[in-house]
């Protein structure tokens, strides 16, 4: 089992490898790093492709986690490209990190951009085993595991719809988003992406004891979402645009985890 899940994960790696070394060829020409959160979104859904193609298990084992990952990439990723992140000027936190590197901006975006292509790798363990293994006596965690991950993925795309709609009122223009979800979590969007990844883990724990490498992705996702590549740098540049009324935002709502508002 072991070297069968080193394969599959070289694998996912070097098809997100090749997909963002021709994303950051694009870039190059574009200015536009953003595009490389639109092959991180996308690359899962080939990955979880390519273990379907190899699969050795038997059907039931994988279609579900196989179904809540493309669905999941694919929803992502069109949400990305609606955005413009492919497309339109560069977001603030890239522009951010084009100045910083001045001169040094080409290799380090190529290696930013291989770096997500390592991290889908990585993350790919997420849903791995059931591509390649049958349940055991903990087969019914893969209902609570889907139902999970299938939740944060519905509450995810809540977040994302509310946050368009907030911001194609030209009123809210220059002012903080705090409806709907927005108000209970700063980053209900990041939450909702986390209870994706966490009903990954759940749904591997019904491989046991193989499934147990599962539960490192969500670790994972979330310390990096915490305290890397989500939160900081993204509050950072919401603090840069938006001044002390996003700062009274973080006075008032709670940073990730949805809770009811604080009073002013």
């Amino acid at each position: 089992m072991i070297r069968e899940l080193a394969i599959r994960v070289a694998e996912a790696w070097t098809l997100a490898a090749a997909l963002q070394l021709a994303l950051w060829a694009i870039q190059q020409r574009t200015r536009n790093a953003g595009i490389v959160d639109v092959g991180w979104a996308a690359s899962f859904a080939l990955v979880a492709g390519l273990f379907a193609w190899r699969a050795t298990a038997p059907l039931a084992a994988w279609a579900p986690i196989a179904a809540i990952v493309v669905a999941w990439s694919v929803r992502l990723t069109a949400y990305l490209v609606a955005r413009g992140a492919a497309s339109s000027p560069e977001e603030g936190r890239y522009v951010e990190l084009r100045r910083k590197w001045a001169g040094r901006a080409s290799r380090n975006f190529f290696v930013f951009f291989q770096a997500q292509a390592a991290l889908t790798g990585l993350l790919s363990t997420a849903f791995a085993v059931p591509f390649l293994a049958t349940p055991g006596r903990l087969g019914p965690l893969r209902f609570l595991g889907a139902a999970v991950a299938l939740a944060g993925l519905l509450g995810e795309t809540l977040a994302d719809a509310q946050l368009a709609r907030w911001k194609r009122d030209p009123a809210h223009r220059g002012q903080v988003c705090d409806a709907g979800l927005w108000a209970y979590s700063r980053h209900p969007n990041y939450f909702f992406e986390w209870c994706v990844w966490l009903g990954h883990a759940i749904y591997g724990l019904a491989f046991w004891p193989w499934g147990l490498i599962a539960l490192a992705p969500q670790a994972i996702l979330l310390a990096s979402i915490l305290w890397v590549t989500g939160i900081p740098p993204t509050e950072a540049q919401s603090i840069r645009s938006r001044g002390e009324a996003y700062r009274a935002y973080q006075r008032r709502v709670s940073k990730f985890v949805p809770l009811p508002p604080k009073r002013p």
